[in-house]
């Protein structure tokens, strides 16, 4: 996700959890909290703090009751006065020089068409495609993206249109400014390289990659059915240890990055991609874990992961799906306040996930019988919440425990 990577909390404990943030350092004082939906406050996070916080221990250090999640902010905070001008200040006033050079006037028009998001890796911003939009910018466009770059503190500049469907998810950028398109992302101590152009970076899968880095996977072999550029598989080998790891992917752009990023953490001796569709995988009762990364369903996989389990001993697998949850009818609710209303739907989300959970939990044993032709017992051990999309709808994982009856 874009924007800026903030700790979302109740509002009622902002303060406490801002000192407890400041005092270790984490928290970004260049910009400002931001009220949010529901009674939350947004506490904007340095980035390279990030991997450390540990959000449980967070929560019961300072607020056991209270929300405690990291997001993603989509609009920008604003930012404090640092040398009596604020970044965004310094893209708009660069903007309103390159339009007075033009005989151009500036309006609130060209103001509200100015990024409101974007991605920042290394020295290249990648902008969203809200922004930019109107006539006028293409009459100055050969001065236009300079100044864009020095308002952002940038060298190079790219602009994200859409997903292409293409089936691999590739992303419609277009470089604006420099030609190398390759970049370098940098997460828990890990590297990412990939090219803006052609490859996604999920930034808002850190909680889940950050989990999977404190795994201890020492002795097992992990497949990880929908590797990307390594956004799991990387964890595996880096920070848990995995004694081995089979990494499907059928982009061929992303197996590109993916082989470069194994080489870059130096952990390519350690892993073998499988470039294609991991349904026609050849492999079988290997695994003692199955990571299933995909989303919005990674239900096509899970025959393919149910036959990837060793026959012996089972194992675990990671099943990461979008669950919708029913939206309850307005006339069959009694008028609750506000907070009744925030906690019996967070409840009823839960209730969703348990729901699809235990669903899951039986028609994978049910796939596992049919494919070995013994009986299996399946136990839901946890169910992670990633990020929500959309009011009811939310990223979760299944941690699925698997083994022979």
């Amino acid at each position: 996700m874009d924007g800026v990577p903030c700790l979302r909390v109740s509002q009622c404990y902002a303060q406490q959890f801002r000192k407890h943030l400041q005092s270790k350092g984490a928290l970004d004082l260049s910009l400002s909290l931001l009220k949010d939906s529901g009674g939350t406050v947004l506490l904007p996070i340095l980035p390279s703090h990030l991997p450390q916080l540990d959000l449980q221990s967070l929560r019961t250090t300072v607020a056991s009751d209270s929300v405690c999640e990291i997001v993603w902010s989509q609009s920008p905070l604003q930012s404090k006065k640092k040398n009596g001008q604020t970044s965004g200040n310094k893209l708009e006033k660069n903007l309103q020089e390159l339009l007075a050079c033009n005989n151009e006037r500036w309006t609130e028009e060209l103001r509200d068409d100015l990024p409101r998001s974007f991605q920042r890796h290394g020295d290249l911003v990648l902008l969203g495609d809200n922004c930019f939009s109107l006539q006028l910018w293409k009459k100055i466009e050969e001065q236009l993206w300079s100044a864009v770059a020095k308002g952002m503190g940038a060298k190079r500049l790219a602009k994200m249109s859409r997903i292409s469907r293409d089936g691999f998810r590739s992303p419609m950028v277009t470089m604006l400014l420099g030609e190398n398109s390759w970049v370098k992302h940098v997460d828990n101590r890990i590297t990412y390289e990939f090219d803006v152009t052609k490859c996604m970076f999920s930034a808002g899968n850190i909680t889940e990659k950050l989990r999977v880095a404190g795994f201890d996977c020492r002795g097992e072999t992990v497949v990880d059915l929908y590797a990307g550029i390594g956004y799991f598989t990387l964890p595996y080998l880096v920070h848990a240890g995995a004694s081995y790891v089979h990494a499907c992917e059928w982009s061929p752009n992303a197996v590109e990055a993916l082989q470069k990023n194994l080489v870059a953490n130096g952990v390519s001796d350690r892993c073998t991609v499988h470039h294609g569709d991991n349904r026609q995988l050849q492999l079988c009762d290997i695994a003692d874990r199955v990571n299933l990364g995909l989303i919005p369903s990674s239900e096509d996989g899970w025959p393919v992961a149910c036959r990837l389990l060793k026959r012996k001993t089972g194992g675990i697998l990671h099943i990461h799906q979008n669950v919708t949850s029913p939206l309850p009818s307005a006339s069959a609710i009694p008028a609750i306040n506000d907070a009744t209303s925030r906690a019996s739907g967070k409840a009823a989300d839960r209730e969703a996930w348990q729901v699809w959970a235990d669903d899951t939990a039986n028609r994978i044993a049910s796939l596992l019988k049919d494919i070995t032709g013994a009986r299996w017992i399946t136990n839901v051990q946890h169910i992670e919440h990633v990020k929500s999309y959309a009011p009811h709808v939310h990223h979760v994982v299944l941690d699925l425990k698997c083994r022979p009856s």
